[in-house]
This record gives C-alpha cells, structure tokens and sequence, in this order.
C-alpha cells in the first residue's frame, strides 16, 4: 500500500514537500474542473474561476518548489503522477 506522505530526502524538508505535494495535487483537482467548464459551451465565468485557481495553486507550488533540491522534486512528479 503506498505511503499518503512522501517522506524529504532531508527530514529538515518534510514541511516543504508536503506542501509541494498538497498544491501539486490541488493544481490537478483544479485542472480537472478546468477541463470540465470548458466543456460546458456559454460557461466563461467557471472556465475563468478555474483557470484563476489553477495559476494560484500552481505559484504557490513553485514558491515551495524553489526551496527544494531537483532531485527532491523528481521524486514529487514521480510521487504524484504513478
């Protein structure tokens, strides 16, 4: 069964990947909406509220991002996306 929690190569950056992953993955949620609305014809104002809140959780997971080793982030997209 796999681990809800990615553990850091470096314990001292636990809080930073688990904050990585939370907005990872609420990018993705968001994404997924986006998807949706803009399915939906004459939707503008969902379509725009998604895109609105897909940049936000993405910039915030950049802003934790920049902290952390590129291996410490290959192990987030591979962590997520498996």
């Amino acid at each position: 069964m796999k681990s809800k929690t990615l553990q850091a190569i470096n314990p001292k950056h636990q809080t930073l990947v688990n904050r990585c992953v939370s907005w990872l993955n609420k990018y993705n949620e968001f994404n997924r909406l986006l998807n949706i609305a803009d399915g939906i014809d004459g939707n503008e104002k969902a379509v725009q509220k998604w895109e609105n809140k897909c940049e936000y959780a993405f910039n915030k997971y950049l802003e934790y991002a920049d902290e952390l080793q590129q291996r410490q982030l290959d192990r987030i997209d591979k962590f997520i996306y498996e």
